[in-house]
């Protein structure tokens, strides 16, 4: 089996902190645990990072980029719009919901100023997409920008990854580890952990973030949930806080 190399050039653009989509202003609850002195040393954001991928990135945003990815190969609009409709649904903390959608809509407005094959379409985007997945993602960016859709990040990234060649396994990889490092990065932006102790924190999430995504990969929209209530909860006290670094 040999590897495209647009697809995995497209996947380390999508997957990278570089991307300027606002990810780097999202910590998604971290900065409270870290206020709060809930997490201690390695173990502890390791600890809760994983809890976010078994019980957050895995039943709700990895469903969501497969069903997405899915919809788009189909060129369902009807379809992607259901996923994106259900990710809000279940999306319980308001600025968890704000930093993924202007997140998606970011992602919308960097691709129609730097991709040519998204810089007309995103700007004239037809909801007569005959099936054909280009034209899908130019009518979903046209949804998102005149507020029929929330537009958030993981449907979004799904629709990219499909068009681009990704498959969905790579997309939904590409996403978590991209989820991943975001916050790891955040943690290490607020002071309390180097750059070797960020790395093997990585380093031992990495079959964590296979795993969560071979599993599920497959799941209906229908299965989408988000279960970490202690992580909600960080993320609406957050909203509160004397002290943010982060929007979230």
């Amino acid at each position: 089996m040999t590897t495209d190399p647009d697809s995995f050039l497209t996947a380390l653009r999508l997957s990278d902190s570089f991307l300027p989509v606002g990810g780097y202003t999202a910590s998604y609850g971290v900065e409270q645990y870290i206020n709060e002195d809930r997490i201690e040393d390695g173990d502890d954001l390791q600890a809760l990072l994983e809890g976010y991928l078994r019980r957050v990135v895995g039943p709700c945003e990895t469903v969501a980029v497969a069903n997405a990815h899915a919809a788009s190969g189909a060129g369902d609009l009807e379809a992607l719009l259901a996923v994106d409709e259900r990710l809000h649904a279940v999306t319980m903390p308001r600025e968890f919901r704000e930093s993924s959608t202007k997140a998606g809509a970011k992602l919308c407005e960097l691709l129609a100023e730097t991709d040519d094959r998204s810089a007309g379409a995103c700007a004239t985007g037809s909801r007569d997409n005959g099936g054909d997945s280009d034209d899908l993602e130019s009518a979903f960016a046209e949804t998102i920008a005149t507020d029929e859709t929330p537009g958030h990040y993981p449907v979004v990234f799904g629709v990219v990854a499909e068009t681009r060649g990704l498959s969905r396994l790579e997309a939904c990889l590409a996403h978590a580890y991209a989820f991943v490092t975001g916050l790891l990065g955040a943690a290490q932006r607020l002071g309390r952990f180097g750059h070797t102790e960020i790395q093997s924190v990585l380093e031992s999430l990495r079959p964590v973030i296979a795993a969560v995504c071979e599993r599920r990969v497959g799941d209906d929209v229908t299965a989408m949930v988000s279960f970490a209530p202690l992580a909600e909860i960080m993320g609406m006290r957050h909203e509160r806080a004397d002290r943010r670094l982060f929007m979230s």
